[in-house]
Order: structure tokens, then sequence, then C-alpha cells
């Protein structure tokens, strides 16, 4: 396959716009969206479409949460100027996301060939779907939701950030599900947990976009299907996060779980029946 269509760009961005930031697996949906419209998974061009797309879910983040950032970024520049100014919550943040963001940065390219390889299949999107539906489930029980964002740390942000590896290795697993899981078992409310699980994403999910938009052209991705994929998932994702943020600060998880629960069962089904391969 050199090249993805117009209107399965808008499909791929709006599917993209939806999930990315839903613990329900981004990267799981755009397989199965994939797989049903008859486009091969494993296709170098199509993985790195994926990846592009993303960067319009990130840039929905960054102007959703714009100025929250200035405020972090603006902390972390006055830091490295004035000794006095580390003591501060945001300058410290600002580091403890660049110090989260490393593991899966390293873990990402020494294992880019197994992810674009046999982990990019639709059979381990249907297991991780359902793994990761009962992680959530546990943490969203085992967590006493007591703490707020001002009370992260950097073991917080290590070991959220550390969880995005699992969505990476095993697509279907979700990154959000996972950061979000991780952030709960540590005790932080859904919307504190929730608010971490972006910050960690913007900088790796773009990290990723920008490192495969040279793959994308160079393997036969037309640039229209890119641009409007990127602009279709920017739209959507911005609504997406909004609705989300309101969703956690009155309701459990138990919906997501549910929902992966279902979807994971009926992937296994038409995969099973030879429906999708």
């Amino acid at each position: 396959m050199s090249a993805i269509s117009i209107g399965q760009a808008v499909v791929l961005g709006a599917v993209e716009g939806v999930t990315e930031f839903l613990p329900v697996s981004s990267t799981g949906h755009l397989k199965i969206a994939e797989g049903l419209m008859g486009i091969p998974v494993g296709d170098k061009t199509v993985v790195a479409f994926s990846a592009v797309i993303q960067v319009g879910a990130i840039a929905a983040a960054l102007a959703y949460f714009f100025k929250d950032i200035v405020r972090i970024m603006g902390a972390w520049f006055r830091g490295l100027r004035d000794r006095e100014e580390r003591y501060h919550h945001d300058y410290k943040f600002a580091w403890w996301v660049i110090y989260a963001t490393l593991p899966i940065v390293v873990v990402g390219l020494a294992a880019k060939p197994l992810i674009e390889g046999p982990l990019a299949s639709l059979w381990v999107v249907a297991g991780s779907l359902i793994v990761g539906s009962g992680v959530m489930w546990a943490a969203d029980r085992m967590g006493r939701h007591k703490r707020g964002e001002d009370d992260t740390s950097l073991k917080d942000a290590m070991l959220v950030g550390c969880s995005q590896i699992l969505a990476l290795l095993f697509p279907g697993f979700s990154r959000s599900g996972a950061t979000m899981s991780t952030a709960l078992m540590l005790d932080l409310e859904r919307v504190a947990a929730t608010r971490l699980s972006f910050f960690l994403g913007i900088p790796a999910l773009t990290g990723a976009g920008i490192y495969e938009l040279k793959d994308a052209i160079g393997t036969g991705a037309a640039l229209a299907p890119l641009a409007i994929g990127t602009v279709v998932s920017f739209g959507v994702a911005y609504a997406s996060i909004a609705w989300l943020l309101k969703f956690v600060a009155k309701h459990s998880f138990n919906s997501f779980v549910l929902y992966r629960i279902l979807v994971g069962g009926l992937l296994f089904g038409l995969l099973g029946a030879g429906v999708l391969s």
C-alpha cells in the first residue's frame, strides 16, 4: 500500500481524535478501523501515518492546556536563571516531565522493529484491551483518590512515565489507560491522574509524530491525506479532552473498563471468524 485515501484519512483522523486521550487505546482503535477498511495494519506507510496524525491530537492538548503549559515553561526558564525559583513546584514539574519521557524514547527506538512487526497485530490489540481493562478496574478500586495535582512528586512522574512503555509494546493497552491507572494506584484523584497523563503524553507523542513524518513521506504517504487526517484529529481531540475532564470529575472509570472488554471480545470474535486478519 503506497498511500491512504482522503476518505480513509478523515475516518482515521476522527478515530485518533476521539480515542487518543480516552483510556481505550487509540492505537488499538486505529488498527481495528484500518482492518475494517482493508488497510494492512503492519504496512510501514500505515504505521507512520498513524504516528503523524497523533500530532493533531497533541496540538489539541497544547491548545487546551496552553495557559498551564505557559505557566510551567515560564517557571522552568526562570528557574534556569534564578536559584530561588527552583523551589517552585512548576519548575520541578517541568524537569519531571523531561525525565519521565526518557524511558519511552529509549525503548521506542530500541524496540522499533518489534513494535512495527510482531506486536503490530490485531490479536495483540484484542488481548491488551482486555488485560488493560482489568488493570484499570483494579487501579480505580485500589486508589484512595486523595492526592491532588500539587501533591505529585518525581517518583510519581517517573512511574507514570514508565507505564507508557506498556502501551508502546502492547497496542491496545492504551497509553492513557496505563498512565491513568498508574497514577490512580499512587492515590492521585481522578482529575489529577488524567491531567498528569496529558502532560506526560505531550512530549512523547509529539516526538513520535515528528520522528515518523520522514518515514510516512518516504514510504509513499501523500501529503494531502496526512494533513487532512491531522486537522480532523485536532478538532475531534479538543472536544474529547474537554469532555473527558468533566466526565472523570464525577464518574469512575467503570464505563471505560466495560467498553474495553466489549471491544476486545468483539475483536477476538471477528478475528476468529476470519472477518479481520
